[in-house]
């Protein structure tokens, strides 16, 4: 599909469905957030054990409420719509009927369970791949695929499957009608060809024994900055979008972003403070920084995206808030604060490197550890209270995400010399500062950390014709609000810990997370 025809209409509609929050904005040429409107959401309920599950109409109904209250009212600004754009969580998908609608509730991301992969292989062909060091990821690949626990559990549900649809393959069809998606949304287990952005998986690729889904039963694939449809009538009276705007392609909600946060280039490192916290770089080479997982495709045509993982990154924020922060949630809502900002009081007179309590932050495995591994806090003294807790927590993800960076460059060969921070946690000033001075380097703060929905903006810009390409459009759009310095002083402290301290934890104490795993039986 061909892009947009320009228009003197400049703002954007962008639709951010993440994990704990559905966002609707009007965003302008400049980059500037004129509206937003959030609405919280239920991450998943769970009938069984390790299940994560959402249902596609209430993820839909929340679009609509979040469109209808972010348009009510706005008057010229409506008549100043552009388009529609929109980013979604990743690997959360849908089954549809040959009807439209969801023959069972959506299967998160965050879902845990797993396929039997034990007659995905020949038997003759096992002992080459043990010796080979792939089996386990083979099998762990087959076993992660939904659509395989769905054919070995569900068989009836994936007979009556007309399309497989990632969140945002069904968000594109409820507004525009179109079975159609982002090459840039294809993260999951999907026979996605990374290397062409197609389904085109080749006779003898594994993926095709993986993850055997039909193509008819996928949609049709266009790039970022292109239209994947227009907003029908019925669209139109749900969400109060205008008729037959156009729907323009962007991305998943990590690579928007990336892209929102201004990272277009391998030198620019992109830190992510959100449930999950990452460390990516944008790269036009494919690279494999994790054997056998390919990169991810950016918001940007042609581009990938690296990313490391810090599974349950800052929700251990979110949990600490939980369990020892009464006080400051209680304070914050008095005075309609963000809890984050009480917690950098809380920490401000404690010293770097927290008197030696340290943090590992394996609360879930990460793609590099084994199944059972888990977290540590070790160091504790009399000194110690919750606010040295709340400090380690934030010092062992930064931990985290430099051993990402450093992972990352031996990869790719290229060395960062500038973050960019973006995600809920960049709100504090505390975390910014850590991460400068654990990095070495300058920390950046984007001039919104609505970076994902600025992201699908620029997405939509470019194929609006508001800019010719997206140099421009980054340039234009994107800008850095505030700098974060490292001290020297500081920074040869968490040298020194995370070199001669942190990179030892996880080594020393896996063979206790294995001995827990088989006493306890957790986790399965």
């Amino acid at each position: 599909m061909k892009n947009a025809t320009k228009t003197q209409s400049d703002l954007i509609l962008s639709i951010d469905a993440g994990t704990q929050s559905i966002r609707a904005a009007l965003i302008d040429a400049k980059g500037d957030i004129r509206r937003i409107v959030k609405k919280p959401i239920e991450p998943y309920f769970s009938d069984h054990p390790g299940w994560a599950e959402q249902h596609p109409d209430y993820y839909w109904k929340t679009v609509c409420e979040a469109c209808r209250g972010l348009l009510r009212g706005a008057g010229r600004e409506k008549e100043s719509l552009a388009g529609v754009t929109l980013t979604t969580q990743r690997a959360t998908v849908i089954n549809l009927g040959a009807d439209g609608k969801p023959l069972r509730p959506a299967i998160t991301w965050l879902d845990q369970r797993m396929a039997d992969p034990s007659r995905v292989l020949p038997a003759a062909a096992r002992p080459l791949l043990k010796a080979a060091g792939l089996l386990d990821t083979i099998e762990e690949a087959f076993a992660t695929c939904e659509a395989n626990w769905i054919r070995q559990n569900q068989p009836e549900i994936w007979e009556k499957t007309h399309k497989y649809l990632l969140l945002s393959g069904f968000f594109t069809h409820r507004l525009t009608g179109e079975y159609a998606d982002s090459v840039g949304c294809n993260v999951g287990y999907l026979p996605f060809n990374n290397r062409t952005y197609r389904w085109d998986i080749g006779r003898f690729d594994v993926k095709r024994l993986l993850f055997p889904v039909e193509r008819e039963k996928l949609p049709d694939l266009v790039k970022p900055a292109e239209v994947l449809g227009r907003i029908t009538r019925r669209a139109s009276g749900e969400t109060g979008i205008p008729e037959g705007l156009p729907v323009i392609a962007a991305g998943t909600d990590k690579g928007c972003e990336m892209l929102g946060a201004g990272c277009l280039t391998p030198e620019t490192g992109c830190l992510s403070f959100g449930t999950t916290a990452t460390f990516n770089t944008v790269t036009k080479k494919y690279i494999e920084i994790f054997s056998m997982r390919p990169p991810y495709p950016f918001s940007v045509p042609d581009s990938y995206y690296t990313e490391y993982m810090v599974f349950r990154g800052f929700w251990m924020v979110s949990w600490f808030k939980e369990e020892f922060g009464l006080v400051e949630r209680e304070i914050a809502k008095k005075k309609r604060l963000v809890p984050e900002k009480l917690f950098d009081a809380l920490i401000r007179n404690t010293p770097p490197g927290s008197m030696g309590l340290m943090l590992q932050p394996y609360w879930s495995p990460g793609i590099n550890t084994e199944h059972y591994a888990k977290g540590s806090i070790i160091g504790f003294g009399d000194v110690h209270n919750r606010a040295y807790l709340y400090r380690a927590i934030l010092e062992g993800l930064v931990y985290a995400l430099r051993e990402g960076s450093e992972y990352t460059r031996r990869k790719t060969g290229v060395p960062v010399t500038q973050l960019r921070v973006s995600g809920g946690g960049s709100q504090s000033d505390m975390a910014m500062r850590i991460t400068a001075d654990v990095f070495g380097l300058p920390a950046e703060r984007p001039h919104t950390y609505e970076t994902s929905a600025l992201g699908a903006a620029i997405d939509a810009a470019v194929g609006l014709g508001l800019y010719p390409d997206f140099a421009s459009a980054v340039k234009s759009m994107t800008r850095v609000k505030e700098v974060f310095e490292p001290i020297a002083a500081n920074h040869r402290l968490y040298d020194d810990l995370y070199r001669k301290v942190y990179l030892d934890i996880y080594p020393r104490l896996e063979p206790l997370f294995k001995r827990i795993r088989e006493v306890t039986g957790y986790p399965e």
